[in-house]
This record gives structure tokens, C-alpha cells and sequence, in this order.
């Protein structure tokens, strides 16, 4: 016999809380390391023993939630910022409550991945690339508040950041307008108050059409470059352009006067052919060609 409340029919057809299910957005924190797996374990209410174990049963996990329609979103997890939450909020650490609570802390504030399907082993590098970006882009952006203003708005300290920051913008398309046509993969690196940072960008230009352009990471980037220009700091630049047909060729700049300086062949291969932690060489990529940086030109230039 039929059922006749709001709650739904028996026979295998979805209630109305299963069909509610799918209106309500769920959020998974990864233990994506090893480590961090390992120091989780100390808490007696974490059932799990095994770190490859748990992922692929974190894996059924959100396959299960999408085969119900249920929209995902999957960000790390991570242990010491997991214990200074339960300090900070007063909370004990070793229960699912908490750790659910912390899951949608960092789901609001810290950087995410929506899942749509892709196997752990391709979920977990993007979801690090993600997180290491805004890491990245969050201690450019402190850099630049303390040079005076900060990049992205513009709305404090003296402007020196949000100058910076425009003057990065430009450097960015100067660069990519100079290379035309091709898959271009951009670097830039600097050393601010002695802690490295690098960012990397993806553009895709056809002929004739404005470069098309890789969120966050070009944002990432601009701001990392507008911390070598606001502070001074050395700053280099590594373009990558792939062409069908074509060997892939690497141009190089660095930073003089708040602006690329175009270097020489031979400077784009000794900056590529050598490690930046150790200095030793290393053996030129086959099928890659090396070529002098090309001249860009300066916005005051091209106002005057």
C-alpha cells in the first residue's frame, strides 16, 4: 500500500529528505600527505590506520555523493591548522564534531577544488596546486600592504602596491602580446624579505585575439610580480611557448627599474640548465630551443 505523507512512496522511489539531500552541498577535507595522515592518528575518535586505505575510501566517498547529486567541494586538510582551531574555538580535538567544523572553516576561507569525478590520484595534485597558490598569493598580498597599499584594491596605505600591481599587470600583457601566437607557460620568481616565491601562469593567444588567461594563477602571478617591483627585489621571468609543429622555445627577463629587462640567449639557458636550490647544472631539455628575451615596451613609453 502506498504511503501518503510528504515524506515520499516506498517501492525504491526517492523520499522527499533524499531529494532535499542533493539541494545541500557537501564538503570533504583531505588528508593529502602522509604526515598529516600520521598525525591525525594520535586522536583515538580518527578510525583509520592506513593512508592509501583512506583515500580510496574517501574516494567512494565522494563518488557516492555524486552519483546523488550531490555537489562536492574538497579541501585539505591540515593538522596543525586543525589543532590552533581547536584552541582558538575551545573545542576538543579528538572528536568528528570538531573535525567537521574545521572542515567548513576552511571550506569558507581556504582553497577548494570541485570535485567532478577525477580519479584521487589527479584530485589530490590539483587540490595542492590550489592550496599552494593561495598560500602564495596570500603572503604576496601581505608583502604589498606593507609596501603601501595593497594590490588588489587599492583602498590603502599610499598606492605603492596598487602602482605595482597595475605596473605587473602590464609587464603580464607586454610579455604575452611579445610572444604571440602558442601555449605559453610563464614563470616569475622573487625573493621577498627572504622567503621565495614563484607563480606561474597558462595563456592560450590565436592570431588576431586577446590572450586568454588561467584564474587564479594569473592573478598569483601579478601579484608576485608586483612584489618585485614594489620591494625592489630581484625577479625573474621564464616564458615557455609550444607551437604545433614546432620545437618549444624559453625566452627569459629580469627585473630592472620596475620593469623586464630582456636577457641574452645565452643568460635564458644558463638560467634554465641550472638548479635554483643547489646551482648545479642541468642537461638541456631535448627539442627545446633557447632565445634572448624580447624588448618590451614601457608604459611611459608608449604614453609619451
Amino acid at each position: 500500500m502506498a504511503h501518503t505523507d510528504t515524506g515520499g512512496t516506498h517501492c525504491g522511489k526517492p523520499t522527499a529528505i533524499r531529494a532535499l539531500r542533493r539541494e545541500v552541498p557537501s564538503v570533504v577535507a583531505l588528508l593529502a600527505a602522509e604526515d598529516d595522515f600520521a598525525a591525525m592518528r594520535r586522536y583515538a575518535s580518527f578510525g583509520f590506520d592506513d593512508h592509501t586505505r583512506y583515500l580510496r575510501r574517501m574516494e567512494g566517498l565522494l563518488r557516492a555523493l555524486a552519483s546523488q547529486g550531490v555537489h562536492t567541494t574538497v579541501a585539505l586538510f591540515d593538522p596543525v591548522a586543525y589543532e590552533e582551531y581547536c584552541a582558538h574555538t575551545r573545542l576538543d580535538p579528538d572528536t568528528p564534531v570538531s573535525r567537521s567544523r574545521y572542515t567548513a572553516e576552511v571550506a569558507s576561507t581556504g582553497a577548494t577544488v570541485v570535485y567532478e569525478g577525477q580519479p584521487i590520484d589527479q584530485l589530490l595534485p590539483r587540490l595542492i596546486t590550489v592550496a599552494e597558490e593561495r598560500a602564495t598569493w596570500e603572503y604576496a598580498s601581505a608583502v604589498l600592504a606593507r609596501a603601501g597599499g595593497c594590490g588588489c584594491c587599492g583602498g590603502c596605505g599610499d598606492g605603492t602596491g596598487r602602482a605595482a600591481f597595475d605596473r605587473a599587470t602590464a609587464a603580464l600583457s607586454a610579455v604575452l602580446d611579445a610572444a604571440g601566437p602558442g601555449l605559453h607557460h610563464l614563470v616569475c620568481s622573487v625573493p621577498a624579505h627572504g622567503t621565495p616565491l614563484a607563480a606561474a601562469v597558462h595563456a592560450t593567444a590565436r592570431e588576431g585575439r586577446q590572450p586568454t588567461l588561467a584564474e587564479p594563477g594569473a592573478l598569483v602571478f601579478r601579484t608576485v610580480l608586483a612584489c618585485g617591483i614594489a620591494t625592489g627585489s630581484p625577479c625573474g621571468m621564464v616564458l615557455r611557448t609550444s607551437l604545433p609543429g614546432a620545437p618549444d622555445t624559453v625566452r627569459g627577463w629580469a627585473l630592472r627599474d620596475g620593469w623586464p629587462r630582456p636577457l641574452s640567449e645565452a643568460e635564458v639557458f644558463t638560467a634554465y640548465c641550472t638548479d635554483a636550490q643547489t646551482g648545479e647544472p642541468i642537461p638541456p631539455e631535448h627539442g627545446v630551443e633557447y632565445r634572448a628575451g624580447l624588448p618590451l615596451p614601457r608604459p611611459e613609453d608608449e604614453e609619451e
